[in-house]
């Protein structure tokens, strides 16, 4: 069966900087300051996109003393994953079926 693909999700990634984010996060865990020096974001503007990650659910936080460390969730991301891998299995069973016209 078919789940439908998580549209607010793919919203959250579609944004450069942060799929940017997401892809450093992926290779390791970072904090802050390695990710504006990485991106060349302004911390402020880093920080509010971090947050929406956060509320999202794809990253999560690991205070470190007095810095604050970011992990990509990778189950989020599996999921994700997972549901465009049911839309193409879809996508190829649905190939040999044509509705006709009236």
């Amino acid at each position: 069966m078919l789940t439908s693909v998580d549209t607010d999700l793919i919203r959250v990634l579609a944004d450069p900087l942060r799929l940017r984010i997401v892809t450093l996060l992926a290779k390791e865990t970072l904090c802050t300051t390695h990710l504006v020096e990485e991106t060349g974001a302004r911390q402020t503007n880093l920080s509010n996109h971090l947050k929406v990650l956060r509320e999202a659910g794809v990253v999560e936080t690991e205070p470190c003393g007095r810095f604050t460390y970011y992990k990509l969730r990778a189950d989020v991301i599996a999921s994700l994953a997972g549901q465009f891998a049911e839309l193409a299995e879809s996508a190829r069973s649905a190939a040999d079926k044509k509705r006709s016209c009236p």
